[in-house]
């Protein structure tokens, strides 16, 4: 296996880490204390095609490969992973689900313009009743001549209440006993559809995560998604991408905690010399450094998988989504440590890092559920 990045994904690492740093790093802070969504980066982000980076160019996207997609994905998380998932979340579940099953003239009314970043787009599957298990759904899509009408409450919707393209999973039916779950795409302002509650999160609070109600909406049949009854099929296809793009995003906050903490025991002194002298620390870093790079490279092999077609991509992407998150936590907590009673302080970024990569180990599916995915890939040989 080559591990030498080529000359396109080595520049697309090289932008994206010069305008995260530049444009959206030195704002995290404010915006995190603020919980002030980040249009204006993500419009810097759009002028640079990551808003649809995994979208081919003749639909307005960049056509990156989804090495440079996680590479990206790194970098933004580093400056701020709520800028990240919201990136991650357009790319992932909202594109992609409309390359994969959107006819042509789905492509051109909605995809194009959220490859291009003039519209931003959400994934409604959760539900308060339906988390881990995804397939219990109570929202509802009642055909009616040419149009369906969907009721129901979606909650853990990324970009709620900003996204002007929501996917949207209800039942339409049911199949030998079994819940028929199609896809819908559903504009913003459809009458009956409105933000029943945001969510005030631990971490990755410059992101907006809302419960979305759904009253008598009203959506033209031909806004079905990969036809009826395949809304599970339109749904898993697209966790590769975002299990990919969660231990992207994992690894990045990782790598911004493990460089505070290397900067702080350079820095620190006690005992009349730096703490990075001594080899508590110096064995705590080597840990870190050794598990960030183990989470990376076990990322971008789920990557490179994904674009060769690799028949096992579900389950590397799984091993990298269970692995990097895992690791973020534990490196987000060491950093901590090494900071001492400093890194529970807002005063330094540590504790932001925290905080975000808390949620990792659970969204886009838990770390249980990544683990029953890994297993039943090696038992099914």
């Amino acid at each position: 296996m080559n591990f030498v990045l080529n000359d396109e994904q080595e520049l697309v690492r090289n932008s994206v880490r010069e305008f995260a740093q530049n444009e959206i790093a030195p704002l995290a802070r404010e915006y995190d204390e603020e919980e002030k969504f980040p249009r204006t980066q993500l419009d810097g982000l759009a002028q640079l095609g990551l808003l649809g980076m995994i979208i081919p160019e003749e639909y307005g996207g960049a056509g990156f490969d989804s090495v440079s997609y996680a590479l990206a994905l790194e970098e933004i998380a580093k400056a701020d992973a709520s800028v990240a998932v919201i990136v991650g979340v357009t790319n992932s579940v909202c594109c992609y689900p409309i390359l994969s099953f959107g006819t042509e003239e789905q492509k051109q009314k909605y995809l194009k313009p959220l490859a291009m970043g003039e519209k931003l787009g959400a994934f409604c599957l959760s539900e308060p009743q339906a988390g881990s298990d995804a397939t219990n759904l109570k929202t509802r899509g009642e055909k009616r001549g040419d149009h369906y009408v969907i009721n129901g409450t979606k909650s853990w919707v990324t970009n709620g209440g900003e996204a002007e393209t929501h996917i949207v999973m209800a039942v339409t039916g049911e199949n030998d006993g079994r819940s028929e779950i199609t896809a819908f795409m559903v504009e913003k302002d459809s009458d009956g559809l409105s933000v029943s509650s945001v969510e005030h999160k631990l971490g990755q609070r410059a992101s907006k995560t809302t419960e979305m109600s759904f009253v008598d909406v009203n959506v033209p049949a031909e806004n079905v998604l990969g036809g009826v009854g395949s809304g599970m099929r339109v749904a898993f296809n697209s966790l590769d991408n975002g299990r990919i793009g969660i231990g992207a995003l994992s690894v990045g906050i990782a790598q911004a905690a493990f460089e505070e903490a290397t900067a702080y025991a350079k820095d620190r002194t006690a005992f009349g010399r730096p703490i990075g002298d001594f080899q508590a620390i110096k064995f705590k870093l080597a840990d870190m450094a050794t598990e960030i790079e183990a989470a990376r490279l076990l990322t971008l092999r789920a990557a490179s998988m994904k674009d060769a077609n690799h028949k096992n991509t579900s389950v590397f992407s799984s091993m990298a989504k269970l692995y990097a998150s895992e690791i973020a936590n534990k490196v987000c907590a060491d950093a901590i440590q090494i900071h001492g009673g400093n890194g529970y302080s807002r005063h330094y970024n540590v504790e932001k890092y925290y905080r975000d990569a808390r949620i990792t180990t659970i969204y886009e599916g838990t770390s249980e559920i990544q683990r029953i995915v890994i297993s039943r890939g090696i038992l099914k040989d």
